[in-house]
């Protein structure tokens, strides 16, 4: 399993994600910036993601949502702010309506990919923050981390393909 930490700490309203991978740093990052092998990743294995829209450059958005096992459909938005290839990449994550419109009751995290060399291949570390301890708290009662755990967790499996 890649993910070898998870820390919420609700007084900075920070949830960070560490994980490692056995493969380059600009493998790691080519699975964010190609759609389909992001939507192979994006979601929790329950979940399959879909991504609609891909366009990660700055000022870009990526579109998708993510399909249930009862066929109900959450869908999202990162509105891209700055991408340095290979070694990150930062967002803002939106909960959305189907026709993409940020639903504004649900928090937005504002996220920093960053991937760097350890160890011969891949330490990633992903940080969201939330605008309210109430925002974060909301996302993790939600479980945003059992879901982007195991999300992270299948680019193993991507990796080694």
């Amino acid at each position: 399993m890649p993910v070898t930490d998870v820390t919420p700490d609700i007084d900075n309203r920070t949830l960070t994600i560490t994980a490692d991978f056995a493969a380059p740093v600009e493998r790691v990052f080519q699975v964010y910036a190609d759609p389909r092998q992001l939507e192979r990743i994006w979601g929790p294995p329950t979940h399959p993601a879909t991504v609609v829209d891909h366009d990660l450059n700055p000022g870009g958005r990526v579109n998708y949502f993510m399909t249930g096992p009862e066929g109900e459909k959450f869908y999202g938005t990162w509105l891209v702010e700055s991408v340095d290839a290979p070694k990150g990449f930062a967002f803002d994550d939106a909960f959305t309506d189907d026709a993409f419109a940020i639903n504004a009751d649900l928090p937005v995290s504002k996220n920093v990919f960053a991937f760097s060399e350890y160890q011969g291949g891949t330490r990633a570390v992903y940080t969201s923050t939330y605008a309210t301890a109430e925002g974060l708290q909301q996302v993790l009662d939600m479980g945003v981390v059992e879901g982007a755990s195991g999300a992270i967790n299948q680019i193993d499996t991507l990796l080694a393909g």
